[in-house]
């Protein structure tokens, strides 16, 4: 098994561009031994304890965009990120890059998503900064649950490449041309672009390898045309209402806006040390981008029962410190949570910090079934 991993490494790694992440180059946080019958490589190693996990299986029930809607079809977290992989993994191939790294990014990018997605990292966030924790943001527990939550408290220990892709992945971001940062990172630093993100409001640090860069764009190709769909489908916009410009430029349906994007990027970015799209083809995503914003995103249809979430979220919250405090095993956060943790994460955590472990890794069925068995039955 040996021989055939390095086989495979020694494949793997002549087909790949100067500019990719070798498996050679993975760092683990703690040392691990090579078993003698493993025959993976690094970063396939990670995608396969990502997709293992508990937070990955809570995918299948996580909010996209259309947090209440009753329709089955519309994108779940478990879609989008497959999605994400898809697509990078597409541009990856052509740029020669390492497809198992950026794999390994893409279905791990949002594990820190709470329920009721982006409206419920902002509850969550008004939460901890009341109870005296740093803001709430979905890519930094995304880190903190594989590094530290997964496997009862003890970790996955994935690479330092996957967790800085998890960590820089910012798909709301407006920036559309993108390049590595190649000093050398090494876990301090890891630390230190967490705590700037958590206490600089408009810091996005850009990923040490350029196939997180690769995740990072596809986040964006993935949902564009995609939440359009979904909006079409529940009746929120038409086709006809997308701008015409961007119409002309990207398509009119998923599969042409995606294709569009794709192609563009892999033209404008094969042998450049970054990934981005052509002047024009970024310009037209722009539009579509604040196209989405205004007619869906914060479409008040969309959001019409978010404040009674945002109620709940609170009274869950007082609920949970309540038990903490009076130490009820029987309740959920003792039952579905504390009671699976390792003794170390009782002794080592506060417990506001407890509370948002437990609410963000939540699905939103879940959500609702706890909500309803403490305050409704």
């Amino acid at each position: 098994m040996k021989s055939l991993r390095q086989k495979l490494e020694k494949l793997v790694s002549e087909r790949l561009s100067p500019l990719a992440t070798k498996d050679s180059e993975a760092l683990r946080e703690q040392e691990e031994a090579l078993l003698a019958e493993d025959y993976r490589l690094p970063f396939s190693i990670d995608v396969d304890r990502i997709v293992h996990s508990l937070a990955y299986t809570r995918y299948l029930d996580k909010t996209q965009v259309f947090s209440l809607s009753r329709d089955i079809h519309v994108t779940k977290r478990l879609v989008h990120v497959q999605l994400v992989s898809k697509i990078g993994r597409t541009i990856g191939r052509f740029l020669q890059l390492n497809e198992d790294l950026i794999e390994a990014i893409a279905l791990g990018h949002d594990i820190g998503h709470p329920p009721f997605g982006h409206d419920g990292e902002t509850f969550l966030s008004e939460l901890a900064l009341e109870h005296g924790l740093p803001p709430f943001k979905h890519n930094v527990h995304g880190v903190r649950t594989l590094r530290f939550l997964e496997r009862g408290g003890k970790g996955l220990n994935l690479t330092l490449q996957v967790y800085d892709g998890i960590l820089c992945h910012d798909g709301e971001s407006n920036k559309y041309s993108l390049s590595p940062d190649r000093t050398k990172k090494s876990f301090v630093d890891l630390d230190q672009e967490i705590k700037r993100i958590l206490h600089e409001e408009h810091h996005s640090p850009r990923p040490m390898t350029l196939e997180g860069c690769v995740v990072r764009l596809a986040d964006t190709i993935s949902y564009i045309g995609r939440d359009i769909e979904d909006a079409i489908r529940v009746g929120l916009i038409r086709r006809e209402d997308i701008p015409k410009e961007c119409r002309k430029i990207l398509g009119d349906t998923n599969g042409k806006i995606v294709f569009r994007l794709v192609t563009d990027l892999i033209q404008q970015s094969l042998g450049r040390e970054g990934v981005g799209f052509s002047r024009e083809v970024a310009e037209a995503l722009t539009k579509l981008k604040n196209f989405n914003l205004e007619r869906i995103y914060l479409n008040p249809a969309v959001k019409s029962e978010m404040e009674k979430i945002r109620n709940l979220f609170r009274q869950l919250f007082a609920k949970c410190l309540e038990d903490l405090e009076k130490e009820r095993q029987e309740a959920p956060i003792f039952r579905d949570f504390l009671n699976t943790m390792d003794e170390s994460y009782r002794e080592e955590t506060i417990l506001p910090q407890i509370i948002i472990d437990f609410m963000a890794g939540m699905t939103d069925d879940y959500f609702v079934s706890v909500c309803k068995e403490l305050f409704f039955l």
